[in-house]
C-alpha cells in the first residue's frame, strides 16, 4: 500500500514545530547556563545545568506539541462531526452559507451561486468545512511528527549556547554566549517570520529580544546568589 504523501500545509506545520522547537532551545538553555555562569566559574556546573536543562526541555517540548497538536486534531473532528449534522438537517442553509461567503469577496451573485453549487456537488463536508472552520478536513497535522520535530530540534537549538559557553574562556564566556545567542535567535525569527508569511525584521528583533530579556533576568538573579 504506497504511503500518503504529506501536503504542504502539513510539511510547514512541522517545520514550523522544529522552528519553535530549536527557538525554545537556544534560548532556554541559554537562560540557564548564563544564570549559572554568573553565580559561579565552576565549568562542571555549568555543563551539568544545560544537559539538565536539555534533557528537561526535551521531553517538556515534546510532550506539549503532541498535546497541543492532538487537541487542534481533535477540535477539528468534532466540527466535521457537527457539520456532518448541519448538512443533513440543513443543507439549504450551509449551501446559502458559502454562497454568501463567495459574495462577501465581491464575486458576482450568478458566479458565486454556480460556484458554490459545484462545489457542494463535488463535497459538500470539504467545502463548508473550509468556509466556516478555515481548515481542510483531509489534511490533519499528526501530533506524532510534531511531537518528534519537536524533540529533535530542541536539543539542537540548545547545542549553541551550551558550546559558547563552554569552549568561551572563562572571562568571557557570558559575553561570547549572549553574542552567539543573539545571532542564533535573529536567525530563527527571520525563519519563523517566513514560514507565517509576517514581517522579517519585526519577528526577527522580536525573537531576540526575549532572549536578551531571559539572558539578562537569569544573569542577575546569577548574580544575587553568587558565592
Amino acid at each position: 500500500m504506497a504511503r500518503k504523501k504529506m501536503s504542504l500545509a502539513q510539511k510547514v506545520n512541522i517545520l514550523r514545530a522544529s522552528v519553535m522547537g530549536a527557538n525554545d532551545g537556544i534560548i532556554s538553555i541559554a537562560g540557564i547556563v548564563i544564570g549559572v555562569a554568573a553565580a559561579t566559574n565552576n565549568a562542571y556546573s555549568i555543563l551539568i545545568s544545560g544537559l539538565s536543562g536539555t534533557l528537561a526541555g526535551m521531553i517538556s517540548m515534546c510532550m506539549g506539541e503532541y498535546v497541543s497538536v492532538s487537541t487542534q486534531k481533535d477540535s477539528q473532528k468534532m466540527a466535521l462531526i457537527s457539520e456532518r449534522q448541519r448538512l443533513d438537517d440543513q443543507y439549504q442553509e450551509e449551501f446559502n452559507y458559502v454562497q454568501q461567503k463567495y459574495e462577501d469577496q465581491d464575486i458576482d451573485p450568478k458566479l458565486a451561486k454556480q460556484a458554490t453549487k459545484e462545489l457542494m456537488d463535488k463535497d459538500a463536508l470539504s467545502t463548508v468545512v473550509q468556509e466556516r472552520y478555515g481548515f481542510n478536513p483531509k489534511e490533519f497535522t499528526s501530533p506524532y511528527a510534531a511531537a518528534i520535530a519537536s524533540f529533535i530540534s530542541f536539543p539542537t537549538g540548545s547545542v549553541l549556547p551550551m558550546l559558547a559557553v563552554t569552549l568561551a574562556p572563562a572571562e568571557s564566556r557570558i559575553l561570547a554566549t549572549a553574542i552567539a545567542v543573539l545571532i542564533a535567535l535573529l536567525i530563527t525569527g527571520y525563519c519563523a517570520a517566513i514560514l507565517s508569511n509576517s514581517n522579517r525584521l519585526k519577528s526577527s528583533i522580536r525573537n531576540a529580544i526575549a532572549g536578551l530579556l531571559t539572558m539578562g533576568v537569569t544573569y542577575i538573579i546569577g548574580q544575587l546568589l553568587a558565592h
